[in-house]
C-alpha cells in the first residue's frame, strides 16, 4: 500500500528537524524504498507500521535509524577526479611550502559516507608527499558522517569489487589493498590515516582544530537556505585564513555566503575566505 500523505509528511518533518534535510513533495517513494529494509529489519510488515511506532515516542534508537537511512551515502573514490588534481597540483604543494615552519596540516572531509573520499586523500598524500612522513610532519586527516553505520563501515576499510570499480586506479588497489573473499581490505597503515567520527552538521559540533582543507562535497544541495549558511559560517571559522573549502560541483558559496572568494585550480572551482 502506498505511503499515505500523513506518513510522508511525518517523515519529511523528522529528517528535516533532524538533519536539516528537505525531502520535496512527491518523494512518497524515495521514503518508502528507504525505509522498508529497516521496518522489515524491526519486525514490521509495512514502512506505515514503522513510522506508528516512531510516533509512540518522541526520540530514540529508531528516529536515528530512520534518520540515517534518509540520508544519501552516494560516493565513490577520487570522484569527479578534478577536486583531486586540484589539491595535487596546487593547493597541498602551496600549504606546505606555506606550512614548512610548523611542520603540521589537518584537513577534513564532512559528510565522508563509507570513507571512500578521505581513503582517497590519505593515498594521494602518499603517493604524491611521501616527504610529510619523512620529515616528521603532524598530518591529521579527519573524516565524519552523520551515519554511525556508515562511520564504522569506513573504519574497516572493506569494499566490494563494484566500488574499487568506481574511480580507483588499479594500481593503487593492488598497492594499497588486499583480496579477501569477495571484497578488497585497505591496507591498515593507510587506515590509520584517517581519523572517523560521527557528527551531524546541523546540530552541536564537537571541539575541531583549525583547517587547512575542508571537503563538504555534494551535502549542501540537501539543506535549506538557513542551514548552509549556519554550516558555512562554522567552516568559515574554522578554516585558517589561507585554507581551502572544497563543495560539490553543484553547489557555490555565491549568495549563501559572501565571505567567500571562488578560486579555479585545475578546472576545480574551491573557495578561500576574503582577505579584509
Amino acid at each position: 500500500m502506498a505511503l499515505g500523505e500523513r506518513e510522508f509528511d511525518y517523515i519529511r518533518a523528522l529528517v528535516h528537524e533532524r538533519a536539516a534535510i528537505v525531502l520535496e513533495p512527491g518523494k512518497s517513494y524515495l521514503v518508502e524504498s528507504r525505509l522498508m529494509p529497516l521496518a522489515r529489519a524491526e519486525g514490521l510488515a509495512t514502512v506505515a507500521e514503522l513510522i506508528a511506532r516512531l510516533k509512540s515516542a518522541r526520540s530514540g534508537r529508531l528516529h536515528r535509524l530512520v534518520v540515517e537511512a534518509m540520508t544519501t551515502n552516494e560516493t565513490s573514490f577520487f570522484r569527479d577526479v578534478r577536486p583531486f588534481e586540484a589539491l595535487r597540483q596546487v593547493v597541498l604543494p602551496e600549504l606546505i611550502a606555506r606550512r614548512a615552519g610548523e611542520r603540521r596540516l589537518c584537513l577534513w572531509c564532512a559528510a565522508a559516507s563509507s570513507g571512500q573520499e578521505p581513503y582517497s586523500v590519505a593515498m594521494l598524500l602518499r603517493e604524491h608527499f611521501p616527504r610529510l612522513a619523512e620529515e616528521g610532519w603532524t598530518l591529521r586527516l579527519l573524516a565524519s558522517d552523520i551515519s554511525e553505520e556508515m562511520v564504522e563501515r569506513a573504519r574497516e576499510g572493506r569494499y566490494r569489487q563494484l566500488e574499487v570499480n568506481r574511480g580507483l586506479p588499479a594500481a593503487l588497489l593492488v598497492k594499497y589493498f588486499d583480496k579477501v573473499g569477495v571484497e578488497w581490505c585497505l591496507h591498515e597503515d593507510i587506515r590509520r590515516m584517517v581519523e572517523f567520527f560521527p557528527l551531524n552538521l546541523a546540530e552541536a559540533w564537537p571541539p575541531l582544530p583549525p583547517m587547512d582543507v575542508i571537503l563538504v562535497r555534494n551535502v549542501l544541495i540537501y539543506f535549506d537556505a538557513e542551514t548552509k549558511q549556519a554550516v558555512l559560517r562554522r567552516m568559515r571559522r574554522l578554516l585558517r585564513p589561507d585554507g581551502y573549502l572544497f563543495l560539490g560541483g553543484a553547489e557555490t558559496t555565491l549568495h549563501v555566503d559572501d565571505a567567500f572568494e571562488r578560486v579555479v585550480a585545475c578546472g576545480a572551482a574551491c573557495y578561500r575566505v576574503r582577505t579584509p
